[in-house]
């Protein structure tokens, strides 16, 4: 695959699925793929928002590739050539939008590498390595929350009054 999209983020949908439709085609489980996907989504973002400084008129270059065992996706940009993984590292803030597309990418890529280039902007490389059927974290089943046992006034069993005369 090989695609040059505009900074727009109308733009980002149709890579990921292509990206992903990639992955599937590859043999990657589904969660690898969904991992896949979204970094995809979040590096793309990433570019248009902070590379390009929210400019819609810019030129991203996609590719993926199968090698080796795995999906290899680069993204190409012309941007202001800031090296993500130069930055001290910000807390997260569950409070605060934003600030997880480069958490994304650490925890859910099996390699992430990004390359300055000679012109100022910066290629991303980013590889998911395939893992036969073993799951990733992300689909592990979480615990669900207990929910308290219904009762009176917690949504417990509703009778119809009219059946029982009241």
């Amino acid at each position: 695959m090989d695609v040059t999209i505009p900074s727009d983020p109308s733009a980002i949908a149709a890579v990921r699925r292509a990206v992903e439709d990639l992955g599937v085609a590859i043999g990657l489980n589904e969660c690898a793929v969904g991992d896949v996907g979204l970094c995809v989504n979040e590096a793309l973002a990433n570019v248009m928002r902070h590379a390009y400084g929210g400019a819609r008129d810019r030129s991203i270059v996609v590719r993926a590739w199968y090698e080796d065992g795995a999906l290899v996706v680069t993204i190409r940009d012309w941007g202001n050539g800031v090296n993500p993984a130069s930055l001290r590292p910000k807390r997260y803030d569950p409070c605060e939008p934003g600030g997880l597309g480069l958490i994304c990418l650490q925890r859910m890529m099996s390699e992430v590498s990004y390359v300055p280039q000679a012109d100022g902007g910066m290629l991303l490389v980013m590889t998911k390595r395939k893992q036969g059927n073993k799951e990733s974290e992300c689909c592990k089943p979480q615990p669900q929350p207990r929910a308290a046992a219904p009762g009176p006034g917690r949504g417990g069993a509703r009778t119809d009054r009219s059946e029982h005369g009241q």
